[in-house]
């Protein structure tokens, strides 16, 4: 089980877009994510007419390390650090070490 999954709420801690927040999207590698809105770049598109897709410059999300992002605590507003746990009923889960709140129902 990994401590960040797609679909969390993470901050960024470093770099240009360091305080900004956003979802994971996806996993890309064991060390890399891809989050909504966050390391952006400008992207030349080639058209192709075939597919009906214009030329042009777009906006692109490219991959942030991990170590780069610390999965958000909505309850105390800052990044925090997360543990797993197992329930009564065997079930393994993730929680917030600060405030001992579950992260997976």
């Amino acid at each position: 089980m990994n401590k960040i999954k797609k679909g969390d709420e993470v901050i960024v801690r470093t770099g240009k877009d360091k305080g900004k927040i956003g979802r994971i999207i996806k996993v890309v590698s064991e060390g890399k994510v891809l989050v909504d809105g966050i390391n952006l770049v400008k992207k030349t598109v080639k058209a192709n007419p075939n597919n009906g897709t214009n030329g042009g410059i777009e906006s692109k999300e490219m991959p942030i390390h991990v170590s780069n992002v610390g999965i958000y605590n909505p309850s105390v507003k800052r990044a925090d650090k997360v543990g797993f746990k197992t329930l009564e009923n065997g079930i393994k889960v993730r929680f917030f070490k600060s405030t001992n709140d579950v992260l997976d129902v």
